[in-house]
């Protein structure tokens, strides 16, 4: 299957609240979007990697996508180095994404910055044939992406560009929402963190908000660039 959008996040709950609109506006344009999660967020403070398993698994059905993966990289320990960069390359040769959206180059989180680098390198690696990767016994063929887009995190990163996601913003949040062992619960006897806080869900709507008004729309989502953002004439801009 080849993907038009591939989103990575380093710990499943990361493509949902980054992207989660622009997937869903995507997806309802006719893309085919995937997600791949690095790790299985097995050092997460509130409930547990099984937990998360199934709270990715509801939200990617909330969202749409064709198809989500999880590498089961080592939460917290993994590395930027061939042997991860390889197991990602696999990945981009299986599904041939135009474009990846992958996490901030710089976070509060130590894994976001560390996975953003370990999933453009592998985007530029993915691209050269002499390096041979394999399903089973077929050989894959070399595929380098287009596009490497970062979304934006807990830090307020000035984006590059923004995505109007009007209309979308409320699937976002039950995409976010689907992962109820993480986040704000009044209810719940687990330990407090910065994203379990109420203060917290309520930015990311703001943050949308605040974006949308800036460039004359309701809502709108960021992204940094690796390379200049390109249009074909002037009144493309909107």
């Amino acid at each position: 299957m080849k993907l038009d959008i591939l989103a990575v996040g380093a710990h499943p709950d990361d493509v949902e609240l980054g992207c989660a609109a622009t997937i869903a506006k995507e997806i309802s344009l006719g893309k085919k979007v995937g997600i791949l999660d690095l790790t299985r967020g097995e050092l997460g403070t509130r409930g547990s990697a099984d937990i998360r398993d199934s709270e990715a698994a509801a939200a990617a059905k909330i969202l749409g996508v064709e198809v989500r993966e999880n590498l089961a990289f080592a939460d917290g320990f993994f590395t930027n180095d061939k042997l991860h960069q390889l197991e990602i390359i696999k990945v981009l040769r299986k599904y041939r994404p135009d474009i990846v959206l992958c996490n901030a180059i710089d976070d509060r989180h130590i894994d976001h910055g560390k996975g953003s680098k370990l999933v453009s390198d592998a985007c530029f690696l993915s691209g050269l044939r002499k390096i041979e990767t394999g399903v089973g016994e077929k050989l894959q063929e070399a595929w380098r992406p287009r596009h490497v887009y970062h979304y934006i995190q807990w830090k307020n990163i000035e984006p590059d560009f923004v995505v109007d996601v009007t209309g979308f913003i409320d699937k976002k949040m039950d995409a976010i929402k689907a992962y109820a062992s993480q986040f704000y619960d009044p209810d719940s006897n687990e330990p407090i963190t910065p994203i379990a806080s109420k203060n917290f869900i309520d930015s990311l709507a703001y943050r949308a908000r605040d974006l949308g008004r800036l460039v004359g729309v309701e809502y709108a989502e960021g992204f940094t660039v690796e390379r200049y953002v390109a249009v074909d004439s002037l009144d493309k801009l909107k």
